[in-house]
């Protein structure tokens, strides 16, 4: 009797952390404006990543949709891209479905980087690893902030999230950027 009770605490112990949300490390990118930065609690995750925190470089100047700084990622005509990344609070469990948040616009006055892309979201187990696409935006054309809501169920347990400014044409590079604020925690889905 005792080993069954023991075994369904264990049980209700682990389903709770695996229910519990899941934190990024300044998710808002707050920190101080400037260019060609990586805002604190984020790392570089592809060659050439050299991220702007704004308002207030580059001719970009759309207030935040939280906080006081958002990010800008670009892409260039050598067809490389931006792409930031981070390691979660906790693992996000293989095949239990998450759903998060974030607001997302685009500057028609970025110095020249000026054309709509799209944003993608990864995941992966390591922090040199992109392994599970779970977004792909549409082509975010609106200069205003507009908030997209993601659900995403993992194939893997995986405890990285990376962010990424995407051309989806690459036989037609373009300098192009993309405007990132306000990501929520990573929460299960709600029951139906």
């Amino acid at each position: 009797m005792f080993k069954r009770f023991l075994l369904i605490l264990i049980s209700f112990f682990f389903y709770k952390i695996s229910l519990a949300q899941i934190k990024l490390n300044n998710a808002s990118f707050e920190d101080e404006p400037s260019d060609a930065t990586t805002p604190h609690g984020w790392f570089i995750a592809s060659p050439m990543t050299t991220p702007d925190i704004l308002p207030g470089y580059w001719g970009v100047y759309l207030d935040p949709e939280e906080g006081e700084t958002y990010i800008g990622l670009i892409t260039r005509l050598d067809d490389s891209y931006e792409s930031i990344g981070q390691r979660t609070s906790a693992p996000m469990q293989e095949g239990l479905c998450y759903s998060f948040s974030l607001n997302l616009a685009h500057s028609k006055t970025y110095a020249g980087f000026n054309n709509p892309i799209k944003l993608r979201i990864w995941i992966g187990t390591s922090k040199d690893s992109k392994e599970q696409l779970i977004y792909e935006s549409k082509i975010i054309e609106h200069s205003s902030w507009k908030n997209y809501k993601v659900n995403f169920t993992p194939k893997a347990q995986s405890q990285y999230f990376f962010i990424e400014a995407y051309n989806d044409n690459p036989s037609k590079p373009i300098k192009s950027n993309i405007l990132i604020d306000n990501i929520s925690n990573i929460k299960p889905c709600a029951k139906v």
